[in-house]
């Protein structure tokens, strides 16, 4: 590739109007596009993300991150990116990431990247986090068939031919299960790159609860047994 590679950065956001221009501003140098998914939101996230320099796409109602992640994801199409990488509106993601993420996807050798937490490093994770992690993995192997070290990243880097094939129906956070189940449905090439993690209070906040996490089982048992 003799230009720069056109990197299209999805941010799905819900009430981040604390953290979503500071995490704008620290994407552009990395990309060639940030678009910035309201989905929602009450607050002024929309307002802060378009001063930042987004791109900004609004969801009258707020659907939940799987329905901002896919309008997201099908817009950057509209613009011929060579990648498209997702990433959270709460800060706990790190940019200098973004070009060890999209190599594999750039060069041929996969489909979709995968960041993984536990290839590379998390900071203020608690344990109790971290056991909840460690189940989704388990039960993802035995659910989806493939043999991954994290679940629920939401950093991830897609072909243009992946991300066009991309069905998502679970609006909410069970998305992050259905991608999964569609690497081994659709048979894409996957690889899982080291990536950072950083916890704060305010992400912790944002963060899955137990609860939500065993709505997110059931939800997938459901559909499979729908389909």
């Amino acid at each position: 590739m003799t230009r720069p590679p056109r990197i299209a950065v999805v941010v799905a956001a819900f009430n981040e109007s604390r953290p979503i221009a500071a995490v704008v501003r620290q994407l552009l140098p990395h990309c060639s596009a940030c678009i910035v998914v309201d989905d929602g939101s009450t607050d002024g996230t929309a307002a802060a993300a378009a001063a930042a320099g987004a791109v900004v796409l609004r969801h009258v109602v707020n659907r939940g991150q799987g329905a901002a992640t896919l309008t997201g994801i099908r817009y950057a199409l509209t613009g011929d990116p060579d990648v498209i990488v997702t990433f959270d509106a709460d800060g706990q993601h790190d940019p200098y990431d973004i070009p060890a993420l999209v190599a594999p996807v750039l060069d041929g050798r996969a489909d979709i990247a995968l960041g993984s937490r536990f290839l590379g490093r998390t900071e203020g994770m608690p344990r109790s986090r971290r056991l909840l992690l460690r189940g989704g993995i388990l039960f993802t192997r035995v659910f989806s068939g493939i043999r991954v070290t994290d679940v629920h990243n939401g950093l991830r880097a897609w072909s243009r031919r992946a991300a066009d094939q991309l069905t998502i129906t679970l609006d909410g956070m069970a998305h992050a299960s259905e991608i999964l189940d569609q690497i081994r449905t659709r048979g894409w090439r996957f690889v899982e790159v080291p990536t950072t993690i950083r916890y704060s209070e305010y992400s912790l906040g944002k963060g899955q609860s137990a609860f939500n996490s065993i709505r997110i089982v059931v939800q997938l048992i459901l559909q499979r047994l729908g389909s």
